[in-house]
């Protein structure tokens, strides 16, 4: 896809973002449905999800979608719409204001379009491959830390669901870690909260122990394009395939991956 083109669908996708906070600014929950154990959704989640996928649809037929709330259209080849309705859901049923839409799309396996709406905020931040990364119209970067000791770090929710005892113990291992190294620890609710602040510099990284492509997609564009890097928990470059999301600038992503590899020693993950 030429730049041209990429140019063009990152404006349509930043209007689909902004028809699905209009329905979030418009109307109350009226639902709360259990997709598990402590896993919500709300019907807000599901008419923003109806009213991007169905401008996506008819603004991009040949582009496939892929939304958290709703069947798998993944299709084996080409284009991929991926969206999180409203990345942070449990905060939002609080009534707390870090929730935002996101949507990328993946061109192959790899995200080259992101943007990210924090309504209760006031923030959009948006990048494409070789465009740079946007927070309300002004150019991002990463932070420059250099110190762990001068760095704040965020860390993904940790695990629920009937497996939740062990999938938490890295988790409370790598927590243990950054408590005594790094200058605090974040807990947002939000991975797309996560990667936009990484990628504003307003955190030094993020460390998200799980990889769901509406989580992250569009966030990772963002941390790229600000300037900052992303690899797996095992150090390999990140991808939709990796297991884990580790960002940051240069020295503290590559730090966080040696500390996601000793939690991993330390709680025989």
């Amino acid at each position: 896809m030429n730049a041209t083109n990429r140019r063009s669908l990152l404006d349509l996708a930043r209007r689909a973002v902004a028809d699905g906070v209009s329905v979030i600014e418009s109307r109350s929950v009226g639902s709360i449905s259990s997709k598990g154990d402590r896993d919500f959704v709300t019907d807000i989640d599901v008419a923003v999800q109806q009213r991007i996928q169905d401008f996506l649809h008819s603004e991009t037929p040949n582009i496939g979608f892929l939304g958290e709330e709703g069947d798998d259209v993944r299709r084996e080849r080409g284009s991929l719409w991926v969206l999180d309705p409203i990345d942070g859901t449990s905060n939002f049923i609080h009534g707390l204001p870090l929730f935002g839409v996101s949507l990328a799309l993946l061109e192959g396996n790899e995200p080259t379009i992101g943007v990210i709406a924090f309504p209760s905020l006031g923030l959009e931040y948006y990048a494409a491959l070789g465009m740079g990364a946007f927070r309300n119209g002004e150019s991002i970067r990463v932070g420059t830390a250099s110190l762990l000791s001068e760095s704040i770090v965020s860390l993904g929710d940790y695990a629920v669901g009937g497996d939740s005892a062990e999938r938490n113990r890295p988790r409370l291992s790598l927590t243990a870690l950054l408590a005594a190294q790094v200058e605090r620890i974040r807990m947002f609710g939000s991975a797309a909260f996560d990667l936009a602040c990484v990628a504003d510099g307003r955190t030094d990284g993020c460390v998200i122990l799980s990889n769901n492509p509406w989580d992250i997609a569009a966030g990772t564009v963002i941390v790229r394009e600000s300037g900052g890097l992303l690899y797996d928990s095992d150090g390999s470059t990140h991808s939709v395939a990796s297991r884990h999301t580790i960002a940051g600038n240069g020295f503290t992503a590559n730090e966080l991956v040696g500390l996601a590899s000793r939690a991993h020693s330390d709680s025989l993950w």
